[in-house]
């Protein structure tokens, strides 16, 4: 079974950083690529970083390019999400999910698990 776990969520003041963690299980992780999304309320959901796990291949949103930062630890099964001078208009839930083979896609539909999301919440 799929699961993907998403953590480290919380309330920070703008500027502040945080770092959110994906914690990934059944599924072959290096054939993988995990992107993170998130969604704040009223819009839609929108991607953020992404990161090929063949290759560590990353790419991000222009409005967190400079700020945030994707990581992998394959042998953890894991992916970070490293979020510095965070900003009001970063408050959304956050979302990690899996797509296989598929690069560094920023396309919602090519990840076929989704896990629970972690809600970030800046003050400013």
């Amino acid at each position: 079974e799929v699961q993907l776990q998403a953590s480290g969520g919380g309330l920070v003041q703008a500027g502040g950083s945080l770092r959110l963690s994906c914690q990934a299980s059944g599924f072959a992780f290096d054939d993988y690529a995990i992107g993170w999304f998130r969604q704040a309320p009223g819009k839609e959901r929108e991607g953020v970083s992404y990161i090929s796990l063949s290759d560590g291949d990353t790419d991000y949103a222009d409005s967190v390019k400079g700020r945030f930062t994707i990581s992998s630890d394959n042998a953890k099964n894991t992916v970070y999400l490293q979020m510095n001078s965070l900003k009001p208009e970063d408050t959304a839930v956050y979302f990690c999910a899996a797509g296989s083979r598929i690069g560094v896609s920023d396309r919602r539909n090519e990840y076929a698990y989704w896990g629970q999301g972690t809600q970030v919440t800046v003050s400013s």
